[in-house]
């Protein structure tokens, strides 16, 4: 090759200064701003007037669907322009990502196929689908580096700051959802309608920030660590003022494992912390005192006289089973639960849960699912979906866990760890919340796009070989055969552009 044609291939070295340079730049990160754009636009108010709105199509659903849309798109040019370049195309999906996405889409099409009723149980297939397998799916193959996870991260601790500031003012003014016969039960846009909206979003918030700031990656600026550690701190007043057992028990699990992670003696002193202000903000100024002393002994709260919320959780759980013994193996069918629950549910079950302010007219709002997701898949899709959905998540846990941990003993590979932090606590987190939360409402399709983080971090082989979002190592040889020419660096030292 001439030096003549060399030099032709090669852009200019003032290329990277004009605006086209500045948007080759950015192109990296071009395929992950569906995925924040998704993750934002949460932050529209939901429909707060009609009675079961928040079980409907939402903006987020629709973007999630584009999500979708533009990474099979993005797939299908990527295949062509590698086809005319002459170069092999390489696996979208990994095979053991493909059995882990794969394995409960083909159990959730099994139980849909077995129920009594296919067509009414289709759209709990594709809600389904969407949620566990496509969004994810879709998430694992947009982010091409950590660069594009760090911006899905920090999309996701902006969604909880500004939810969070939400709900602050909704409790301090007395505008928010009913609790206890006054409107102070924060929740954020998200409306009375969905009163876990914004607990979810501000624990997952609240995760992110603490894992970057425990476990930021090498050569992190100096503000990172103090400006998410202070995040995170932020975020504990709204996730209090949420008054969510489920949402707390989840964040102070997944908090620990950070914590844990991090060290012992790190560990110590953040509890201390945390208890010394927990004292001065309950005790001292009497934030919210009565109202949250009252709500976390409800925990414990199962056999003496323990509030409606409480016993109405506890026979729902019991109908899921009975419903389950019914058709264990592949239950009734995606969203048959709720055609099924009466016939099984004990007499003291209420016949809704009232719903009330942030905007929403007083209604009865149904009982519609046993408020456990395990329970939930148990009942309506028996041990092939359960099993198939409970293995691809403890594989992506397992996976997640064993990539942190090749993080300490490869200095390259650290250069992520903040990553895979977030990513292991945003899972343990969803274990636990699921034992008292499910599927629904417009924040779930915020648990789908957190999944989908997950899942690159555990299943992507980006993550073990293009860390920081630098050029792959992989050398990628011409047609025949020869490599690439070697491309020298400028003379203050960095790479040609």
């Amino acid at each position: 090759m001439s030096a003549a044609t060399g030099s032709a291939a090669l852009p200019s070295r003032t290329g990277g200064r004009t605006p086209v340079g500045r948007l080759a730049r950015i192109g990296p990160s071009g395929p992950a701003v569906p995925v924040v754009v998704t993750v934002l636009l949460l932050c529209a108010p939901a429909d707060r007037t009609s009675p079961g709105a928040h079980s409907g199509m939402t903006l987020a659903d629709i973007c999630s669907g584009v999500l979708v849309v533009w990474c099979a798109l993005g797939l299908l040019r990527d295949r062509a322009i590698r086809r005319t370049a002459g170069r092999s195309s390489p696996r979208a999906l990994t095979p053991l990502a493909a059995l882990v996405l794969g394995a409960p889409a083909a159990a959730f099409a099994v139980t849909t196929i077995a129920s009594a009723d296919p067509a009414a149980s289709l759209p709990g297939f594709v809600r389904y689908l969407q949620l566990f397998v496509l969004v994810p799916g879709a998430v694992l193959l947009s982010l091409r580096n950590a660069r594009d996870a760090r911006l899905v991260c920090a999309a996701v601790v902006l969604l909880a700051l500004i939810e969070g500031a939400v709900g602050v003012v909704q409790a301090l003014t007395g505008t928010g959802a009913s609790y206890q016969g006054e409107n102070v039960r924060a929740v954020g846009t998200f409306g009375a309608l969905d009163v876990m909206g914004m607990a979810t979003a501000v624990s997952y918030g609240l995760v992110t920030a603490l894992a970057c700031g425990l476990h930021p990656p090498t050569g992190a600026p100096r503000w990172l660590r103090p400006c998410a550690l202070g995040c995170a701190a932020v975020l504990v007043v709204p996730l209090a003022l949420s008054y969510s057992r489920g949402a707390w028990i989840a964040t102070a699990l997944a908090a620990l494992l950070l914590l844990v992670l991090r060290g012992a003696r790190t560990t110590v002193c953040v509890l201390a912390a945390v208890v010394a202000a927990g004292v001065v903000l309950v005790g001292g100024f009497g934030v919210a005192t009565q109202e949250l002393t009252q709500r976390a002994r409800s925990i414990t709260e199962v056999s003496n006289s323990p509030d409606r919320s409480v016993t109405d959780r506890y026979s729902l759980w019991g109908a899921a089973v009975d419903i389950w013994r019914q058709a264990p193996a592949t239950g009734v069918g995606p969203k048959g639960f709720p055609e099924h629950r009466d016939a099984h549910a004990a007499l003291e079950l209420s016949s809704g849960g009232d719903a009330a302010g942030a905007g929403t007219p007083f209604q009865r709002e149904p009982l519609l699912s046993p408020h456990n997701m395990y329970l939930l898949v148990l009942s309506e899709q028996g041990l092939v979906g359960t099993v198939a959905l409970l293995g691809s998540w403890g594989a992506l846990l397992v996976c997640s866990l064993r990539r942190l941990r090749g993080t300490r003993r490869d200095p390259p590979a650290s250069r992520a760890a903040d990553c895979g932090a977030v990513a292991a606590g945003l899972l343990v987190w969803q274990g636990v919340e699921f034992l008292y939360g499910d599927i629904g409402g417009p924040s779930t399709v915020l648990t789908a796009l957190v999944l989908g983080l997950a899942t690159w971090w555990a299943l992507s082989p980006v993550v073990e070989r293009d860390t920081d979002g630098s050029p792959s190592p992989v050398v990628e040889r011409d047609t025949d055969g020869s490599p690439p020419p070697v491309v020298e660096p400028d003379t203050d030292g960095s790479p040609a552009r």
